[in-house]
C-alpha cells in the first residue's frame, strides 16, 4: 500500500524538519524526490542521504517567493523527468505577533514565503500535472487556520490563505485528475522549536518545552515521521477518493479544546 514508484515528487522546504521527513518518506517508498530548499547546506544534505540510502533524490536551491525562479527549476525538472506526479507545498516560515506589533515588512515577508510561494508552485506545477495525466497536491496549512491562536496574526493570515487555495485548486482542476489537499498540524518538535526556545527562553529551554507540549490534549508535540506519513497516504493513488480535505493533525487540539 502507498506505493509511489516512478511517481515524480517536489517538496518545497524540504531540507530539514517536517519537509525533510516528507522527502524520506516520499523516496523510501518509491519516488523520485526533487528537495527544493532555499537553504543549500541542508537541501544537499538531504538530498545525498537518501541518496546513499539507494533512493532517487535530488537537491535544487529554490526561493519559492521568486516566481521566475519557481517556473524555470519546475521547468528543467519536468523537462528532465517528462512528468510531475506530486507536489507538497511545504516550504514556509512563521511570525510571532498580534496586528498592533506586526511591521508591514514582517507582514509582506510571511505573505510572499507562505502565500505567494504556495501560488508560485501551483501556478508553476498545474501545466505540468495536466499534460502527465493527473496529480496530488498537499499544502501544508496550521490549525492557525482553524482556530484563534493568540500571538499569531500574519502566520494565521497566511495559513488561512494556503487553505482557501487548497479548496479553490480541488475544485477548479478535479477534471483534469488533479486532487489537492491540505494537512493543517498542531505543534511538531522540529529544529525550528528547538531554535525558538533557545532563542526566547534560554535557560528554560525544557520547562517551556514541556508546557508547550501539553497544550495539546494528547499531551506531547507531534513528530514530523507522523505528518510525513500522512502525505505519503494522501500523496498515493490509494487516496484516489480524496480531494478538497484539509486534515488537522494536532493530538486533538482542535477539536478537544474548543
Amino acid at each position: 500500500m502507498f506505493r509511489l514508484d516512478k511517481k515524480v515528487a517536489l517538496v518545497t522546504g524540504g531540507g530539514s524538519g517536517i519537509g525533510k521527513a516528507i522527502a524520506e518518506t516520499l523516496s523510501t517508498n518509491g519516488a523520485i524526490v526533487y528537495v527544493l530548499d532555499v537553504e543549500e547546506k541542508n537541501g544537499t544534505h538531504t538530498a545525498e542521504q537518501l541518496q546513499q540510502q539507494g533512493h532517487q533524490a535530488h537537491f535544487l536551491k529554490c526561493d519559492v517567493s521568486d516566481q521566475a525562479l519557481v517556473k524555470k527549476i519546475f521547468r528543467q525538472i519536468f523537462e528532465k523527468e517528462n512528468r510531475l506526479d506530486i507536489l507538497i507545498n511545504n516550504a514556509g516560515i512563521s511570525h510571532i505577533g498580534i496586528a498592533e506589533n506586526t511591521s508591514e515588512e514582517d507582514f509582506d515577508r510571511i505573505f510572499n514565503i507562505n502565500v505567494k510561494g504556495v501560488y508560485n508552485c501551483l501556478h508553476s506545477a498545474l501545466p505540468y500535472m495536466k499534460d502527465s495525466g493527473g496529480g496530488s497536491i498537499i499544502n501544508l496549512s496550521s490549525i492557525a487556520a482553524l482556530v484563534g491562536l493568540p500571538d499569531r496574526f500574519a502566520y494565521s493570515m497566511s495559513k488561512g490563505a494556503v487553505s482557501s487555495m487548497t479548496l479553490s485548486v480541488a475544485r477548479d482542476y478535479i477534471e483534469y485528475n488533479i486532487r489537492c489537499n491540505g494537512i493543517a498540524p498542531g505543534r511538531v518538535h522540529t529544529p525550528f522549536v528547538d531554535g525558538f526556545l533557545t532563542k526566547n527562553y534560554p535557560g528554560k529551554e525544557q520547562e517551556m518545552f514541556d508546557k508547550l507540549a501539553k497544550t495539546q490534549p494528547l499531551g506531547r508535540m507531534g513528530n514530523p515521521e507522523e505528518i510525513a506519513k500522512l502525505v505519503l497516504y494522501l500523496s498515493s493513488d490509494d487516496a484516489a477518493f480524496i480531494t478538497g480535505s484539509i486534515y488537522p493533525i494536532d493530538g486533538g487540539f482542535v477539536t478537544l479544546n474548543t
